[in-house]
C-alpha cells in the first residue's frame, strides 16, 4: 500500500525528528531533514531565546520547517511559524494571537476530551500519542494503538494527523496506512547507538514513501 503523505504546504515531511536543543538539530539537520521539532524542557529565558534563534538560522540554511514545542510567544517574537502545544500549554495560550501572526499551531491529544478541545482551537494539526509504548519518558496514556489513529483520523477528516509514540521505520508502513499523515519520532533515534545512522535510515524510508505516493493516481505529490 502506497504512503499517504501530507500536503507539503502544511510544513510537514512524512517524518521528522523531535530534538531536546539546537546541539541536537544542527547534528541532523544537514543530513536533509525537512521538517524538525526542538522541544526545550525547564530552560531560562535567555536560553530559550537564544535556542529558539540558532535553530531557525540552521532551518533556514538547510531548508528545513521549524517547529518550536511550547514557548509559542518567544517562537513568535523570532519570527518562528510554526508552534506545538500540549493539552496544558494550550490552556495557557493566546491562540487567536497565534493564527493573527499568521503562525500554524499542532496540538497534543490522548483522548475524545482532549481531541475536543483542540479542535475547538482550530489547528494547522492534531497529534496522537503514544502509538505505541515509549521508553524515553514515562506516560500516564496507554499505547493508542493503529485502531485509534484510524478512529482520530475519521474524526479530524482532511486535518493532518502525526502519531508519535514508539515509531520505528518497521512499524512506520503500518501507521501510515492506519490514517497518520506524518510520523514524529524521538526515541528510536534518540535512544540509538548510532543517531545520524538511525535518521539517516528515516530519510531514505520517507524518500520511498514519496516515491509511491507520487506514482499513486490522484495523490497530491502526483499531480504535475
Amino acid at each position: 500500500m502506497a504512503a499517504k503523505l501530507t500536503n507539503k504546504v502544511d510544513g510537514l515531511d512524512v517524518c521528522y525528528p523531535i530534538v531536546p536543543d539546537v546541539a541536537g538539530l544542527e547534528r541532523i539537520v544537514p543530513l536533509g531533514v525537512k521538517t524538525v521539532q526542538l522541544r526545550l524542557k525547564h530552560a531560562l529565558p535567555d536560553r530559550i531565546r537564544r535556542e529558539i534563534g540558532e535553530s531557525l538560522e540552521v532551518c533556514t540554511r538547510h531548508g528545513c520547517q521549524l517547529i518550536v514545542n511550547d514557548y509559542w510567544r518567544e517562537a513568535l517574537s523570532l519570527g518562528a511559524d510554526y508552534i506545538h502545544l500540549g493539552q496544558e500549554d494550550l490552556a495557557d495560550a493566546d491562540v487567536p494571537t497565534i493564527q493573527a501572526k499568521g503562525a500554524r499551531l499542532g496540538i497534543s491529544t490522548h483522548s475524545d476530551a482532549e481531541l475536543a478541545t483542540a479542535l475547538a482551537a482550530g489547528p494547522s494539526y492534531v497529534a496522537l500519542g503514544p502509538i505505541y509504548e515509549t521508553r524515553l519518558k514515562v506516560m500516564k496514556w496507554a499505547p493508542q494503538g493503529l485502531e485509534r489513529v484510524a478512529h482520530w483520523k475519521k474524526q479530524i477528516g482532511t486535518l493532518p494527523l502525526v502519531a508519535i509514540g514508539g515509531l520505528t521505520p518497521e512499524r512506520a508502513e503500518g501507521v501510515l496506512a492506519a490514517g497518520a499523515d506524518s510520523l514524529a519520532v524521538i526515541t528510536d533515534f534518540f535512544t540509538h547507538a548510532n543517531p545520524e545512522a538511525r535518521v539517516r535510515q528515516w530519510l531514505a524510508w520517507a524518500e520511498r514513501s514519496r516515491g509511491s505516493a507520487a506514482a499513486t493516481p490522484g495523490h497530491p505529490l502526483g499531480r504535475p
